[in-house]
């Protein structure tokens, strides 16, 4: 293997020799500038640029390993040299098993024939590595309900449905059968719908990007010109009735119960159904912070400080986090105290070795719900129909009210959590004090709602 400095006229004479000499095998000659490239001549006459590295997982002690850039012709010099020098970046710099064999990423790609082994690859490689777990329980849901189907659900090696898109070859998938499967699921979630459409198309974009040649046709991804379905804003405020009512259910629930559905009371026990506590300590957070669900549910003692008023979120949406609390949202966390519990709000294994956090609150909050007067009102499709507040809601609620009693937007982001670096560069050193007592006002204004007072508390 020989070492020559590679340029435009260099590689114009050196394939110009192998054409009049053709070499008895393959032969690279390797770059003396960037270590690890060069370019393979075969004895046909045909030519690639290679890149010859060490996986970063194996250190010093692993065997090199080869991977074609692309051939000769189809891309330029210079291109195939910038394209090696940042794949050695990529592969010094990356995590452990995040893009540290770029070789083994292709091979993966190569094998996923179908268009489910496609996307498989992709949450594999991509976004089990890259996003969040929710994100990839997310999208492994879309796969398995939407894309590649079974015909026994329970049974994840069970064969495909007939006619199941995910079953067809990726190369053969075409923008027609994708634009029906967005058809098709849009009669009843245009949301869901749109988002299997875009986790298709991420899928083929990743895949492209691995330079797969023979899964992918050139410069081709079937869902990219499907057109997505209008999506309204599903923001629900809070009229100062609903907080009212929605309070005083809230109080009904974890002291007197609430009334069975007609439904349940033909054979259920003749008494009120308790909500038990911590469910409807979540709702009161939820409603007085402004946080997410997920930050109340899988919130740990360990990140409450009482001293400084505050949660110390280390992973939430946005990354790490710090929400201001209330004097109203210290009062419910101190209500839940004492407890040897790992997690504020108790699940099933509350206080086990194992203990994990509460799943969801969808059979409480659908009963909260539906003895509050909130859920559905009128015809869908109707002008003066009003959703269901769905328990995100109280998040964009409990921003509206604050708006509503004259926070402005930078607290107001400052409130919910939003990451804005400018923002917060701008605003750090003055902006909490501003905050807690923003969070004060707001806090105490929903508490009053929630009573059935009008107005702002004073």
């Amino acid at each position: 293997m020989a070492t020559v400095k590679l340029t435009r006229p260099g590689l114009k004479a050196l394939l110009k020799g192998a054409k009049d000499a053709p070499p008895a095998k393959p032969t690279i000659w390797f770059d003396e500038e960037t270590p690890g490239f060069g370019v393979r001549v075969f004895p046909t006459g045909s030519a690639s640029f290679v890149l010859e590295y060490r996986p970063r997982d194996g250190g010093r002690d692993a065997a090199k390993k080869r991977i074609k850039i692309g051939a000769v012709g189809e891309m330029t010099l210079e291109v195939a040299r910038q394209a090696a020098i940042d794949m050695k970046a990529a592969i010094r710099l990356a995590k452990p098993g995040e893009g540290a064999d770029p070789a083994e990423e292709r091979t993966a790609v190569r094998r996923a024939e179908t268009l489910e082994e496609l996307i498989q690859a992709y949450l594999d490689r991509h976004v089990k590595v890259k996003r969040k777990a929710t994100t990839l329980t997310l999208y492994e849901g879309y796969l398995r309900k939407h894309i590649a189907p079974r015909q026994d659900k329970k049974d994840p090696t069970s064969p495909l449905l007939p006619g199941s898109l995910g079953g067809k070859k990726a190369i053969a998938v075409t923008p027609g059968a994708v634009d029906k499967l967005h058809q098709k699921i849009g009669e009843d979630h245009t949301r869901t719908a749109n988002a299997v459409v875009t986790l298709i198309a991420a899928a083929y974009t990743w895949g492209a990007k691995k330079r797969v040649a023979g899964l992918t046709p050139a410069h081709t991804n079937p869902a990219a010109g499907i057109d997505r379905y209008k999506e309204n804003k599903r923001q629900r405020a809070l009229e100062p009735d609903e907080w009212a009512s929605l309070g005083e259910t809230l109080t009904l629930a974890e002291t007197v119960g609430l009334p069975r559905a007609p439904s349940e009371s033909k054979h259920a026990p003749k008494v009120n159904l308790m909500i038990d506590k911590h469910a409807v300590a979540c709702i009161r957070l939820l409603a007085l912070t402004g946080c997410r669900l997920r930050e109340i549910l899988h919130l740990e003692w360990a990140h409450v400080d009482f001293d400084n008023a505050r949660l110390n979120l280390p992973d939430s949406k946005t990354g790490e986090k710090v929400v201001l609390l209330s004097a109203q949202a210290l009062a419910i966390l101190r209500g839940l105290q004492p407890t040897n519990y790992r997690f504020v709000i108790a699940g099933e294994t509350a206080g086990q070795e194992n203990e994990r956090p509460r799943a969801d609150l969808h059979r409480p909050w659908a009963r909260i719900i539906a003895h509050a007067g909130l859920g559905a009102r009128g015809v869908k499709g109707d002008k003066d129909y009003r959703p269901p507040l769905r328990i995100h809601d109280l998040r964009h609620a409990n921003a509206g009210n604050a708006v509503a009693i004259g926070s402005n937007l930078v607290i107001v982001g400052k409130l919910l959590g939003h990451k804005d670096l400018r923002t917060t560069q701008k605003y750090a050193n003055p902006v909490d004090e501003a905050v807690s007592t923003a969070a004060n006002a707001n806090a105490a204004d929903i508490e009053a709602k929630m009573a059935g007072k009008r107005g702002v508390a004073t």
